[in-house]
C-alpha cells in the first residue's frame, strides 16, 4: 500500500505549515549540551516540549525519553530519534545561518532529527489523524562513540512485546533508506611489561615494541570487500618518557562488518594477533569497549518497500545502504527496522556540520506518510 495523491498534498501542506517550526525547534535543541553519557539536559528539555503540547512523558534513569501517542492495542511503530552529540562538555555552540543553510555542531546529527520526530506528532494533530497503531518516540541516549547503542537497546527490551516495527530518524541523509546494520565490535588492547632505564635496563621488553607488533600483523589480514568488513587502529597511548622502556601501551582498535558471520572471523583473527605476538615478557589483555550488532531487514521486506516507495512518492530516488544506527538492534533482533533522514547537509562530526532548511518540508512530508502508512500496515493484513 502507498498513499493516495490526496493524502500526499495533505501531509505535504501539514509539513510546509510545520517546517519553520522544526527549523526553530532544532535551534533550540542544538543549543543544549548533550554529548554521549551526559544527555539528561536534553531529555528533559525534549520531555517539556511535548508536555507541553500535551502528551505525558516519561524520562528514564539513563536519559531516554519516552511518549506514546495513541491507546490502541497491538503492534505500535516505534520511532527512535537519538539526543546525544559526539562534542564533548565545553564544545562552542555557535548556530549560525547563511541563505538556506545553518551551521553548527550536532545540528543535523542528530538535533534536527529529534526535532522531526517532534514535529511529527504535531503535524498528525494538526491533521487530526489517529494512526491505525499507536506510535512510540523513544528520544534515544548513547547512539554516537562508544555509546555502545544503550539508549535503543534499552528502548527496545522495555517495549519489546508492543513494537511491530521501528523508524530511526538522522537528520541528515534525506533520500536513504538504511535497512542493513553495519555491527561492530571496539577492543582497546594493553601491552605491560616491565618497564626500566633506557639504557640502565636495555634488553628488557618494551610495552610500545610489543603493540608495535600486534599492530603490524593486524595491517596484514585480508578481509573480504563483500560483506563488506573493515578494521582501524584508531588511538593508541602509552609510554612514561623518551628514556623509558614503555611498560604500559594500549591501541583502541574498530571492527566493522554488515554480516555477523564475517564480523566474528575477523575479532577471532584479531585476537589470536594480539594473543601471541607482543612477544616474549610482555602481557597482552583486552577489554571490550563496544559490541553493535550486524543484520538485515532484507530489501524484500514490508517497511523497506514502504519506506522505498514513500520516498518515490515525495518525488525522490530511494537508496537503499548500509550503516551504524540506532536500527540495528531491532534489526538484529528480527524487528522490521529502516532508518531515514529529514534533509541534506555534511561535515557531520565536526564543528562546521550543516543542514539546508528547503528540503526538510520533503523530509518531514517523507516521515509523516511512512509512520502512517506504517500503522496502517501493522494493522491490517497486507503486513508481508
Amino acid at each position: 500500500m502507498t498513499p493516495s495523491q490526496r493524502q500526499i498534498e495533505h501531509v505535504r501542506t501539514a509539513a510546509s505549515a510545520r517546517s519553520d517550526w522544526v527549523i526553530d525547534l532544532t535551534r533550540t535543541i542544538c543549543q543544549m549540551p548533550a554529548p554521549t553519557g551526559a544527555e539528561h539536559e536534553r531529555a528533559n528539555l525534549v520531555a517539556s516540549l511535548l508536555s507541553n503540547n500535551g502528551y505525558a512523558t516519561e524520562v528514564t534513569d539513563i536519559g531516554n525519553v519516552y511518549v506514546r501517542r495513541g491507546t490502541r492495542s497491538g503492534a505500535a511503530l516505534m520511532l527512535a530519534a537519538h539526543t546525544d552529540t559526539v562534542f564533548p562538555q565545553g564544545t562552542d555552540i555557535a548556530i549560525s545561518s547563511d541563505d538556506d543553510v545553518i551551521r553548527g555542531p550536532g545540528i543535523g546529527d542528530n538535533s534536527l532529527g529529534v526535532a522531526a520526530a517532534i514535529g511529527l506528532f504535531r503535524m498528525l494533530d494538526d491533521l487530526n489523524i489517529e494512526t491505525e497503531r499507536d506510535i512510540i518516540l523513544a528520544a534515544t541516549v548513547s547512539e554516537e562513540g562508544l555509546g555502545n547503542l544503550r539508549g535503543v537497546r534499552a528502548a527496545v527490551q522495555q517495549f519489546r512485546s508492543d513494537v511491530g516495527a521501528v523508524v530511526a530518524v538522522e537528520g541528515h541523509n534525506l533520500g536513504r533508506v538504511t535497512h542493513a546494520a553495519v555491527g561492530s565490535v571496539r577492543w582497546r588492547i594493553t601491552v605491560t611489561g616491565p618497564g626500566g632505564h633506557s639504557w640502565g635496563a636495555f634488553g628488557k621488553p618494551n610495552a610500545i615494541h610489543g603493540l608495535a607488533r600486534i599492530i603490524t600483523e593486524i595491517a596484514k589480514l585480508d578481509v573480504p570487500t563483500d560483506p563488506k568488513t573493515t578494521y582501524s587502529v584508531g588511538m593508541i597511548e602509552g609510554g612514561v618518557s623518551v628514556n623509558t622502556i614503555a611498560p604500559r601501551a594500549s591501541a583502541i582498535i574498530d571492527m566493522r562488518s554488515v554480516d555477523s558471520t564475517s564480523l566474528q572471523t575477523l575479532v577471532d583473527q584479531i585476537g589470536t594477533i594480539a594473543a601471541r605476538e607482543a612477544g616474549h615478557g610482555l602481557q597482552t589483555d583486552i577489554e571490550v569497549l563496544g559490541e553493535r550488532p550486524a543484520g538485515l531487514c532484507p530489501r524484500s521486506n514490508w517497511l523497506v518497500t514502504l519506506a522505498g516507495d514513500v520516498l518515490t512518492q515525495v518525488g525522490m530516488d530511494p537508496i537503499y545502504d548500509a550503516s551504524s544506527t540506532d536500527a540495528n538492534v531491532p534489526i538484529s533482533l528480527g524487528i522490521p527496522a529502516v532508518c531515514i533522514g529529514i534533509t541534506h547537509g555534511g561535515l557531520g562530526h565536526t564543528t562546521g556540520e550543516f543542514i539546508e532548511t528547503l528540503p526538510i518540508e520533503m523530509g518531514l512530508t517523507q516521515l509523516a506518510l511512512l509512520a502512517i502508512e506504517a500503522t496502517r500496515l501493522l494493522a491490517g493484513s497486507q503486513r508481508a
